[in-house]
Parts: structure tokens; C-alpha cells; sequence
């Protein structure tokens, strides 16, 4: 008789429909392991399009296909997009910018613990900035990245011991939200929405436990999408409601607000 493993060693089991509620816990006890193994009291978790690259990246798919084309009279409708992707690049570098700022100046804090660490999905385009100004800071920086089928892989510039690998799409949330003291929301499509209306929800209903920050980066590309006026007039939420959302839109700016905010509410006044 083939001797049978334990339940917990068995991968058939853990891998089967019964076995769901030990993976999601799994979810919650693994990551709390390594966070408080590295010290991570707090985070800024930055949200954005995974679909905008560097400028140094985007100019180079530009030169890239011009040489390609050449003088081809049909040029301008061709690198309409390539175009578009070196206008939004700013929004790579302006995010890399800031969490290189906030990282620099969260090292001057004291204490035992890693306070207010920039936290992305872990992917690339603005998550990738955002790590990636972090690490040139010198500080630590949190990857949560999810696994889809077609989904690139972790960027380089996640600290080692905190790229972490969901499988569900809530439990990764929950991380998000959970250690989160400040959101900055970056240009971005429908899981950059999705993302943020869950925490505003959960801010909304008093479900996050302590004074969060939700800052709009970029009103050339938010307020055309993301006007809230009409909900409040009729009356799906408060007026109260659209203060939830601070806008900026330079490093400086967002930098600035994410200073006066956490040294208010979690530091001084914590």
C-alpha cells in the first residue's frame, strides 16, 4: 500500500476546489510573515497604467519605427500612437520622480521600522517607475503582482524578499489597502479605476482603519474621465464625498501634500 502524505504535504489536495480556503488564507499569513520580518509598518502604494514606459523607451520605439518607415507621406497617422506614448512617458518619469522623493525623505525618519514604503502592482509602466524610484532612493519598495495569463512578469527594481504572487484578485486588494497610509493614482485604465474606487468605497463606508490619502495625479488626463460634480447633484454621494480626492500635478506638488499629510496624521498627530 502506497503510503498516503499528510494533507498539508499532499499538493493534489492543496491544489483542489476543497482546499480554496487554506490558499486564500495562505494569502494573508505569507506575506504578513515577510512583512513584519522586514519591518514594513506603513506604505504609499502607487497605481497606474502598466502601459506607459520610460522616455528613453518610448523615444526609442519612435526612432525605432521611423527608420522603419521612412518618408512614408501616411508618417503622421503611423506614430500616432508612438507619439502619444512619448507624451505620456512624462507620467513614467514624474512617478519614478516622486517616489525617489518620498523614499529619500522617509530614510530621514527615525525608528525601528520601515515607514511609509512605495508600494506598486509589481509590473511594469507606472508600477515599474514607481519601484523604480524607490530603489535608486535606496530604499525599500514592495512589488504585489498578480498572475494572468498573458500578465508580464515582476519588474527589477522590487526589493528582494518583497515581490510577492498573488492568485486572487481580493487578497492582493486587501494588501493594498491594508497597510496603506496614501494613494497616489497615476494615469491609468480600468484597473487603475477598479483599484482606486475600492479603496474610496472602503474609506467611504469607514472600513480602513486609519486617515488615508487618495491623491489624483494628472488633470490633463483625469478630469475629462473623472468628473464626480454630476453624482453628487444627484445625489449618489455626499458632497463630502469628492473630498476624498486631492489632485497635483507635479512631483513637488504630490510630494508636498503626501509630506503634510502622513507627518499629520502618522507621525505627530499618529
Amino acid at each position: 500500500m502506497t503510503k498516503q502524505p499528510k494533507a498539508y504535504l499532499d499538493p493534489r489536495f492543496l491544489k483542489s476546489e476543497e482546499a480554496r480556503p487554506l490558499r486564500i488564507l495562505a494569502e494573508y499569513m505569507e506575506p504578513l510573515r515577510r512583512f513584519e520580518a522586514q519591518r514594513i509598518q506603513d506604505t504609499v502604494v502607487f497605481f497606474g497604467s502598466a502601459r506607459i514606459h520610460s522616455r528613453e523607451a518610448a523615444e526609442r520605439e519612435l526612432a525605432k519605427r521611423l527608420r522603419r518607415v521612412g518618408a512614408d507621406v501616411n508618417a503622421e497617422q503611423v506614430f500616432q500612437r508612438e507619439r502619444r506614448a512619448v507624451e505620456w512617458s512624462r507620467y513614467y518619469e514624474e512617478a519614478r520622480e516622486l517616489a525617489r522623493m518620498l523614499t529619500m525623505w522617509t530614510t530621514t525618519l527615525t525608528g525601528p521600522d520601515n515607514r511609509f514604503v512605495v508600494t506598486s502592482g509589481g509590473g511594469p509602466g507606472i508600477m515599474e517607475a514607481a519601484n523604480r524610484g524607490a530603489y535608486e532612493a535606496g530604499g525599500k519598495t514592495i512589488g504585489l503582482n498578480i498572475s494572468l495569463p498573458h500578465e508580464q512578469g515582476p519588474n527589477p527594481y522590487i526589493t528582494e524578499g518583497l515581490h510577492f504572487e498573488f492568485h486572487y484578485f481580493f487578497m492582493r486588494k486587501f494588501w493594498f489597502a491594508y497597510l496603506a497610509k496614501a494613494l497616489v493614482v497615476f494615469p491609468g485604465g480600468f484597473g487603475t479605476l477598479d483599484e482606486m474606487f475600492e479603496i474610496l468605497t472602503l474609506m467611504q463606508t469607514q472600513k480602513l482603519g486609519t486617515q488615508i490619502q487618495v491623491i489624483l495625479y494628472g488633470s490633463a488626463y483625469w478630469d475629462p474621465i473623472l468628473n464626480l460634480e454630476p453624482m453628487a447633484e444627484w445625489g449618489g454621494i455626499s458632497e463630502d464625498d469628492i473630498g476624498l480626492l486631492t489632485r497635483a500635478d507635479t512631483p513637488d506638488t504630490a510630494f508636498a501634500l503626501l509630506k503634510e499629510h502622513l507627518t499629520a496624521h502618522h507621525l505627530v498627530g499618529g
